[in-house]
């Protein structure tokens, strides 16, 4: 056996893989050996299968088998030992295989093409110059997250008469011009609607005022012109009501009014737990340091895009495109050559990136402790808990939940690329100069545009 390199460029090369029947042969006979014990022939006793006829039927299909794994073996081998960096995985060269004949040939060369990474040297420096965008925390904020507790902690009342913001709950029934009710036509017994989500300003006024047991009749699809809207009053599939057309009786059994929760002692130990916030000056302190965790959260992220950028504008190397292109189709069974095309800026882009960060993260010896995976996957758990309102979960809690997150393989990956990005960009803050500018919300919003 043999294995040889041609480089092509620096960035593309070719390996050649010699396999000689003695490479092979021991491999094969093994196997087919152990084919015989275990095969059930009809006339023949178990393990006395005749070593002939077990060829026959097998030899061929072994062969191969065994012949692909030496050769997927070799190549890794090869890339370990030389240190080879590539891209992608190595692809066979088509017009090489589609020379080999396996029911005439003993010795076998098999080609594959290989992806090489660039050399890559990062350019950045104090010349460089990012912004730290700080987002200014302003009265709206604050009103917006207030507003946001007060109605998730709300809860809906009974009322005697219905009024523009009401849910109201009752039958609903088909009727004809003459305003009787249709017995074919659709009813419900039991359903509900919303007053503030009527479109039609003429019917939305025939609706207020109302109490139980009243009767409005309407045109559903003026009111709601939206299918989806019309189905779930009627309990039907949207495509059942697309041709529905007429007016509908609705008969009023029960009025429901939505009331934020009261800015007292009662929300601030639903909020934040019980005990911990004992006064609304203090339930607007946390609201405000809430605030501002998930702005610096917000700053940090354009932040670390900014310099991304900046790196893969200032780092100028070359990949193998061609070969990744031919790559991606052939990963991708289901992906076009124009996909590829239309999408292959963004994957370079991304490949770039990981690349300099790969680079950036070997050079400075980055590594990555069990505690801090842990502490990270305790974070996301935390953050993801306080985006649903669980604030009150117990740190034991957050810990267990951790764990298991990191027990998922892709769920861990992410984590520990999340820890070493973070790694990278922090180095990365010591080479160009970082300049904090105060921006609105509004200002920040835009830069994204």
């Amino acid at each position: 056996m043999n294995i040889t390199r041609e480089n092509i460029d620096d960035l593309n090369a070719v390996l050649k893989i010699e396999i000689r029947k003695p490479d092979y042969e021991d491999k094969v006979e093994t196997v087919l050996k152990d084919y015989r014990k275990k095969a059930t022939i009809k006339g023949f006793r178990p393990g006395m299968v005749p070593i002939g006829l077990v060829k026959k039927m097998h030899g061929k299909a072994v062969q191969i088998d065994e012949i692909n794994k030496i050769v997927t073996e070799t190549i890794q081998k090869y890339i370990t030992d030389e240190k080879l960096e590539i891209l992608g995985d190595p692809i066979p060269k088509a017009d090489d295989q589609e020379k080999i004949d396996f029911d005439t040939q003993e010795d076998f060369t098999f080609s594959f093409e290989l992806g090489l990474a660039p050399v890559i040297e990062l350019k950045l420096s104090k010349k460089n110059k990012v912004n730290l965008h700080e987002i200014i925390i302003d009265e709206k904020m604050k009103s917006d997250y207030l507003d946001n507790y007060t109605r998730r902690y709300g809860e809906l009342r009974k009322a005697d008469l219905t009024e523009d913001k009401d849910v109201i709950k009752g039958k609903i029934e088909a009727v004809d011009k003459n305003g009787d009710v249709i017995p074919e036509g659709p009813s419900v017994e039991d359903t509900s609607l919303g007053i503030d989500i009527i479109k039609d300003k003429k019917i939305k006024k025939q609706f207020i005022g109302k109490s139980q047991n009243d009767s409005i009749d309407f045109d559903l699809k003026k009111a709601f012109p939206n299918d989806t809207e019309v189905a779930g009053i009627l309990h039907k599939k949207k495509e059942e009501v697309a041709e529905l057309e007429g007016n509908f009786r609705f008969t009023i059994n029960e009025i429901n009014r939505f009331h934020p929760a009261e800015l007292g002692k009662e929300l601030f130990d639903r909020v934040y737990g019980e005990g911990v916030v004992n006064s609304e000056a203090e339930f607007m302190k946390k609201i405000e340091d809430e605030i501002a965790i998930n702005l610096k959260r917000e700053s940090d992220f354009k932040l670390m895009m900014d310099i991304k950028n900046l790196a893969i504008e200032k780092t100028d190397f070359q990949i193998p495109e061609e070969f990744l292109k031919r790559w991606l189709l052939k990963v991708n069974e289901n992906t076009t050559e124009v996909q590829i095309e239309k999408e292959f800026d963004s994957f370079r882009k991304d490949l770039k990136w990981q690349l300099i960060r790969n680079k950036v993260a070997r050079d400075n010896e980055v590594k990555i402790s069990e505690e801090e995976l842990l502490k990270e996957a305790e974070n996301t758990t935390r953050y993801q808990f306080q985006k649903y309102g669980l604030f009150y979960a117990t740190d034991e809690q957050i810990s267990n939940y951790a764990k298991e997150t990191l027990k998922r393989k892709d769920d861990a990956k992410k984590i520990a690329d999340k820890i070493l990005e973070e790694k990278v960009i922090l180095l990365m803050k010591e080479l160009v100069k970082i300049e904090n500018e105060s921006v609105t919300v509004e200002e920040f919003n835009k830069l994204f545009e």
